[in-house]
């Protein structure tokens, strides 16, 4: 068997539902009957964190690094259970089956929770097994849910008011206020640990069916947690802040490819020596969870480890900002004692330095290559070019931040840019129906061990379908697929592909 693999990028939020979100009911098991058919065995998906209005629903901006969107829990799944029944989640007829109207799903999901929640109070009295399945995911789960929980509860009962403009007392978690406040919200606080632990009920059946079906999952861990998060408020020793807990420094990159300014993402930056003298706790809690929920784990913007672009707070770009070290080989060091396999995905792009390099190199993580970067420059060495890969990478045609391959082609490539695809595929002109194509077999058939397309990629589809465009807020993170699109004809020929470039 091939020690080569590929696999699709799809997120939970673009999977088929009739319910306005993708989530973990019957249209994630039939992707998984796809992937299976057309010889994929993997699965690379966004976070799973919660989403918000206020963020722009993006899955990099989250209330917790541990928590899951409840979003993404099937109603039809909460029938099964005895949960809900089948009048209450009727689907309402005005739902997008093709974007996410994340207003409208919101609205529509909380009235469903509320009424699951109360069906639960009863069945937890009465069922021993419930109460004891209960009991034990919040045993399992208790370094993270009980703050996530209460911030949840918190953040509703204080209008969405930020952490630090919370009164002073529950601001600064002062043990007698907490526990007050607690006792008053507790029926909120309880809901929202309840929904965290059908969440996880369903991801465990939805990745038990996966490996039935040798299908891995690869999830994404953002380096960088929100400032309004249950984290920050719960661990402020671990980030700069100031004195009132507010925002000291912020998180972002120089100029590059997405910015000629750069990209100011607004997260807090780690406290690097705290988290060394707590002997980096918060970080193992979080990828021993994540190693749970994953077969293998991408990091987002893996350089921050090694040195971290620092922007004072109150900047309304990312220019004046200045580069600072990580303890990147004490971490991760620390980690590998910890952990028996580390399988991380390190994400190098962008300007990354010879030392970032070193550190991918000796820990032996593979990094990323994205074949959409490498015909900006008409250099036969550059390291996104297919035949330059090495073996221990992941090769992708575009990642979730990229144009789809033909919005790529179509309206933002350069005359230059297309005249070296040309060359390099050795044709004499693009034919657009097979131009997707033509691009999946080059990264499938180099030396990459892993390839990972984007399914907007797989099924030739435009700009229109693109997942996110940094450095904006607005209509991101909507798209979705249909079933009727994975047709037997392209499963047929993403099978026959995969087979021909021995990665099954």
């Amino acid at each position: 068997m091939s020690t080569q693999k590929s696999g699709i990028l799809l997120h939970i939020s673009s999977l088929p539902s009739a319910f306005g979100i993708g989530d973990l009911g019957p249209g994630a098991y039939k992707f998984v009957d796809f992937l299976n058919s057309s010889g994929q065995s993997l699965w690379q998906i966004l976070p799973l964190n919660p989403t918000g209005l206020v963020n722009g629903n993006s899955p990099y901006s989250s209330s917790s690094a541990f928590a899951a969107s409840p979003l993404f829990i099937s109603p039809q799944l909460m029938v099964k259970d005895g949960l809900l029944t089948k009048t209450q989640a009727r689907v309402s007829a005005n739902m997008d089956k093709t974007r996410v109207d994340y207003e409208k799903v919101c609205a529509y999901k909380k009235e469903l929770f509320q009424g699951a929640y109360e069906r639960f109070k009863k069945f937890i009295v009465k069922s021993a097994p419930c109460r004891n399945t209960y009991e034990t995911f919040c045993r399992q789960s208790l370094y993270w849910l009980e703050d996530f929980a209460a911030f949840s509860a918190f953040k509703e009962y204080f209008e969405g008011k930020v952490w630090s403009d919370w009164p002073e007392k529950i601001r600064d978690r002062e043990p007698k206020a907490l526990r007050q406040l607690k006792t008053k919200l507790k029926d909120n606080i309880e809901r929202e640990k309840f929904l965290q632990c059908l969440f996880f009920k369903q991801w465990r059946l939805l990745k038990e069916y996966c490996q039935k079906k040798n299908v891995r999952m690869i999830g994404d861990l953002p380096i960088y947690v929100t400032y309004d998060s249950a984290d920050v408020w719960s661990h402020p020793g671990i980030f700069k802040l100031a004195e009132n807990k507010k925002l000291d420094f912020v998180a972002g990159v120089p100029p590059d490819y997405f910015s000629k300014t750069g990209q100011l993402w607004g997260n807090p930056v780690y406290n690097w020596p705290a988290l060394k003298s707590e002997k980096y706790v918060w970080w193992r809690k979080r990828i021993e969870y994540n190693l749970k929920l994953f077969d293998q784990i991408r990091i987002d913007h893996f350089r921050g480890f090694v040195d971290f672009w620092q922007i004072p707070a109150g900047e309304i770009t990312a220019l004046n900002g200045a580069w600072q070290k990580a303890p990147a080989k004490d971490f991760f060091t620390s980690m590998k004692k910890r952990f028996t396999e580390l399988p991380i995905i390190a994400e190098d792009l962008g300007i990354i330095t010879d030392e970032v390099r070193e550190i991918i190199r000796y820990f032996g993580f593979p990094g990323m290559k994205v074949l959409m970067f490498a015909f900006g420059e008409d250099n036969p060495k550059h390291p996104y070019l297919p035949h330059n890969y090495v073996n221990n990478c992941v090769a992708y045609t575009g990642t979730h931040d990229n144009n789809t391959l033909y919005g790529w082609y179509e309206h933002d490539m350069a005359e230059t840019e297309k005249k070296r695809l040309i060359a390099y595929l050795e044709v004499k002109e693009i034919i657009k129906e097979e131009f997707n194509w033509e691009l999946i077999k080059l990264i499938m058939n180099s030396a990459a061990d892993t390839v990972i397309i984007p399914l907007q990629d797989v099924l030739g589809l435009g700009q229109e379908c693109r997942m996110n465009l940094p450095s904006t807020t607005h209509n991101n993170w909507q798209w979705r697929v249909l079933l009727k699109q994975l047709t037997p004809e392209i499963t047929k020929r993403l099978s026959q592909l995969t087979l021909s470039a021995n990665r099954r």
